[in-house]
């Protein structure tokens, strides 16, 4: 989609940036309301930046760091989609948990506790690889040749084939009328 014949182009950069990142949190968004919101009285945006939230001492949050996880997997998909090229995958998903690391430290201060490492690092690890491995799968499929090319590749080729015989079949009548 925003891969272009151009080697460095910081404005599309960006955009691919912006993008990825407003798709992460629509998409954080849908499964925290998901998975979080039928558990608790209000959503707020404490279950997207609050590190205290990611805990695997409550259900919620359980709940919480499973919405992290899909939203990665999710992540993944959309990298496939806006970045295209498997060797840009980890940059792309590195940028967008960076920028999340950056928006927790504004809103709640250094995040302290080690689940909240855990499972962000674990999910830059998720939507990198699988977005590597969609990426170079995409990029290796086969490039589908349509039923009317194939079938007048075909002919082309059985008409280069056809005209050789009949060069050679022309030469040695030639050749016979000649020794005659």
């Amino acid at each position: 989609m925003f891969y272009g014949s151009v080697a460095w182009d910081p404005w599309l950069i960006v955009a691919q940036i912006v993008c990825l990142q407003c798709l992460y949190y629509l998409t954080l968004g849908v499964f925290l309301s998901i998975l979080v919101g039928t558990r608790v009285s209000k959503m707020s945006l404490v279950y997207f930046f609050d590190y205290a939230t990611v805990t695997s001492s409550t259900v919620t949050g359980w709940c919480v760091m499973a919405s992290f996880f899909f939203t990665s997997i999710a992540g993944a998909g959309f990298l496939v989609y806006l970045v295209e090229r498997a060797k840009k995958c980890l940059d792309f998903s590195a940028t967008i948990y960076l920028i999340h690391l950056f928006i927790c430290i504004i809103y709640g201060g250094w995040p302290s506790s080690i689940t909240w490492w855990v499972v962000n690092l674990t999910c830059l690890a998720v939507m990198s690889l699988l977005g590597e491995y969609l990426c170079m799968k995409r990029e290796l499929r086969e490039i589908p040749i349509s039923r009317y090319r194939s079938s007048m590749l075909f002919f082309f080729f059985f008409c280069r084939i056809l005209s050789f015989y009949t060069i050679f079949f022309l030469m040695n009548l030639i050749l016979i009328v000649l020794t005659k």
